[in-house]
């Protein structure tokens, strides 16, 4: 664009078209030149997208920390807070890109999105709150199997036996933290009273898992036709009409009355915040790959602070199972990693 009106006022004093032979050689250089800076810039960190996936992960569990911590203010009601806060943030974005609709055959995946995407966040807040954090973080990441599964069916993607290997994986790490009475027998299970919380904690965990997949699902049919933005936006403006519909549903509206409390619910919207920016980053500067096996420091980071701050030890069965969920997590990474680079 800087030379290319000279190049035609030169050729239009010539009384023709410049020769080709004299546009080209500065072309090339130029893009020769782009490509070696591009490629000083990213010899210079080779290793950044990984840490702003470290970063991630780990605001991330402090989030998640925070969601445990916050035990006198209902699931419902921390989702409407943080979909406040990222109202605010969100609104100034689109209006610079002038647009809070969408394009028109977009609108229905976009309220789709936005309904299945906040009910996945209501669910995984009960799910922190009701069973331990580790179990719940564990749980979450069997989110990529229901994907693989969900994109075979409405997207005609292709489903391997390694897909339905790790599949089974999954399914058998879930088994393993849930432990189900009739298979692990009563004394697994530990007492009705917490086991019956412990069940529907996990089970909310595995229901985010599958609406966050199907969301997931609704994202990839989208593709880059919507905006990333918008999507958030119809994401928390549905997510804020769900939550209050339900905290009047159910009689649980209420500001917490601890200064504590709600100094929580402002960091769970900062670190949920900054836990997107960076893993949005990290995606942009890195494959997905490592990016995805990196993510699975949530795990590690759910298991150290369940331990410093609750001073819970994770059973046997935790630990297995959430062997199995990051091995099956992993190897998918793995392998869509390797079809990527082929």
């Amino acid at each position: 664009d800087a030379f290319g009106p000279a190049v035609c006022t030169a050729a239009a004093q010539r009384g023709g078209r410049p020769p080709p032979a004299q546009e080209a050689p500065g072309t090339e250089g130029k893009r020769a030149a782009e490509d070696k800076r591009e490629a000083k810039k990213k010899a210079r960190c080779p290793g950044l997208g990984l840490f702003y996936t470290l970063l991630s992960a780990f605001l991330f569990s402090v989030g998640s920390l925070f969601v445990k911590k916050v035990q006198d203010v209902h699931a419902v009601e921390i989702s409407a807070f943080r979909c406040v806060f990222q109202m605010l943030v969100v609104i100034p974005c689109l209006i610079y890109r002038n647009g809070f609709i969408g394009p028109k055959g977009q609108r229905i995946f976009l309220l789709l999105r936005g309904v299945l995407g906040s009910t996945a966040m209501i669910l995984l807040y009960y799910a922190f709150q009701a069973t331990s954090l580790a179990d719940a973080t564990v749980i979450t990441f069997s989110s990529p199997v229901f994907t693989s599964i969900f994109a075979w069916i409405f997207l005609k993607e292709k489903y391997s036996p390694w897909d339905a290997l790790f599949t089974a994986f999954t399914i058998t790490g879930v088994i393993l933290i849930v432990r189900p009475p009739f298979l692990f027998g009563a004394s697994a299970a530990g007492t009705d009273e917490s086991y019956s919380v412990h069940l529907k904690g996990t089970f909310a965990a595995v229901a985010h898992a599958v609406f966050a997949a199907v969301t997931m699902v609704i994202i990839r049919k989208m593709g880059k036709s919507v905006d990333y933005f918008l999507s958030i936006w119809y994401y928390v403006v549905l997510g804020l009409l769900e939550s209050v519909i339900v905290l009047f549903i159910i009689g649980e509206w209420s500001l917490p009355y601890c200064g504590l409390d709600r100094l929580f619910l402002i960091l769970i919207g900062l670190f949920g915040l900054g836990g997107q920016v960076f893993l949005t980053k990290a995606l942009q500067i890195e494959k997905a790959g490592p990016v995805a096996i990196m993510k699975t420091m949530d795990v590690v980071f759910a298991f150290i602070f369940q331990i410093i701050f609750f001073n819970d030890m994770p059973t046997w069965w935790t630990v297995g199972g959430a062997l199995c969920v990051v091995a099956s997590s992993t190897g998918a990474a793995i392998r869509k990693w390797c079809q990527s680079s082929k």
